[in-house]
């Protein structure tokens, strides 16, 4: 809100004076270079400890996978035939792709929904190979 105003000032055609305005989105620039760093020294102190910063990178992943193959279901699956309809059935089927258990109530009935609920379940090994190896580095701590 408060670069905002420049930007309008900045905008205005007729006036060239005005237009000196738009040197101060350099400004705006250098602050996210600096942004850029401090991210730079969070992710630092996020990967101190590998395992912590894998098992955490990992849950990312799938909740973001969860949500994104959610909403993707939603979209996908339009067909009479489909039995994911909502979102909170798209949300379970997700959550059950990803943990690989596969029950079978609610499956994809397009050939999208089919090449999602893949992407989906591949991810889901890996990511519980991910959690196996975090308890497992517990056990092999000096």
């Amino acid at each position: 809100m408060r670069w905002g105003w420049i930007d309008l000032v900045a905008s205005i055609p007729m006036m060239d004076a005005l237009r000196l305005g738009r040197l101060v989105r350099l400004i705006r620039i250098l602050r996210v270079i600096k942004a850029f760093k401090s991210l730079k020294d969070f992710m630092d102190s996020f990967f101190l400890d590998k395992a912590k910063g894998t098992l955490n990178s990992a849950l990312l992943i799938a909740i973001l996978m969860i949500i994104f193959s959610s909403i993707s279901m939603i979209q996908v699956e339009t067909d009479p035939e489909s039995n994911t309809t909502t979102a909170g059935d798209s949300l379970w089927w997700a959550f059950v792709k990803i943990t690989t258990v596969g029950y079978g109530d609610l499956f994809p009935v397009r050939l999208e929904g089919r090449l999602i609920a893949m992407v989906l379940m591949t991810t889901g090994v890996g990511l519980f190979g991910t959690f196996t190896a975090y308890v497992a580095s517990w056990f092999v701590k000096e």
